[in-house]
């Protein structure tokens, strides 16, 4: 599982904060990352944004002023936010904070490109989710 492997570097600082809406977090490699809370609800590991697979991304948008509201960790690999939107099934391991703070920029010009490729902006609000399906009618 990720964040389990032995090279995997753990932190060794971790603040959040909320005037700034970062994470800020320091490894014990001495990598030192201050990931947007935006960034880290659009890239959210859980399902209900990646997908059940490849191809099923769900694009997020309308996280600007998203706010961690906790932060609970997960045994002693991960921790898991509660973002202000509702957001708390995201499940964030020491490498996948690791690897969202070291490759930001490449990150932001991909979701940047996803939003214009939709046609939509980082402010747009996100659309409705479809009700449960009738079965058969």
């Amino acid at each position: 599982m990720a964040g389990l492997r032995t090279d995997t570097p753990t932190p060794v600082e971790l603040t959040v904060h909320g005037a700034s809406r970062v994470l800020d977090i320091a490894f014990s490699d001495g990598a030192r990352f201050r990931i947007p809370f935006e960034l880290m609800r659009v890239y959210s590991p859980s399902a209900e944004v990646q997908g059940h697979g490849p191809g099923q991304e769900v694009l997020q948008t309308g996280k600007r002023e998203v706010e961690i509201l906790a932060l609970e960790p997960v045994g002693n690999y991960a921790v898991q936010p509660t973002f202000s939107d509702g957001h708390d099934s995201g499940i964030f391991t020491w490498d996948y904070l690791y690897f969202l703070g070291s490759q930001q920029d490449a990150l932001w010009a991909e979701y940047t490109a996803r939003l214009e490729a939709a046609g939509l902006d980082r402010d747009a609000p996100m659309p409705a989710k479809a009700g449960p399906s009738c079965g058969g009618h």
